[in-house]
């Protein structure tokens, strides 16, 4: 199995997942599904993910078990922390986007609508 591609090949947008398979029946679930947070993270920040953790958080370890210094690593984790930033962002626009086309569709009166865009 392959890491899933996050933009398009084809214009570079972001892509989705829109099926879900199970690999014991083979039952298929199809719609419109948010990726998570570390879904969106790149091979490499994930690797960074998995070493930074196994290594309990301790920055000087991480340098050692990827072979950089201790700045390099201190910078991948702000790539990281960043990458998570936008992630968050990102999630938080398409509920947005989400509830005005609740509206647009008529699913959503306007006060509903500002009443859910303003606890988020």
């Amino acid at each position: 199995m392959s890491v899933m591609p996050r933009k398009c090949p084809a214009c570079g947008g972001e892509m989705h997942v829109c099926q879900l398979c199970c690999s014991a029946c083979g039952t298929e679930v199809q719609g419109e599904y948010r990726l998570s947070w570390f879904a969106r993270l790149t091979e490499e920040q994930l690797a960074f993910l998995e070493t930074f953790i196994r290594c309990r958080g301790n920055l000087k370890d991480v340098g050692t078990a990827t072979g950089v210094s201790y700045p390099t690593a201190r910078g991948r984790l702000n790539n990281l922390v960043d990458a998570l930033g936008r992630a968050r962002e990102d999630e938080a626009a398409a509920r947005r986007l989400g509830v005005l086309e609740q509206v647009k569709d008529g699913l959503l009166s306007v006060d509903e609508a500002l009443e859910r865009l303003q606890r988020k």
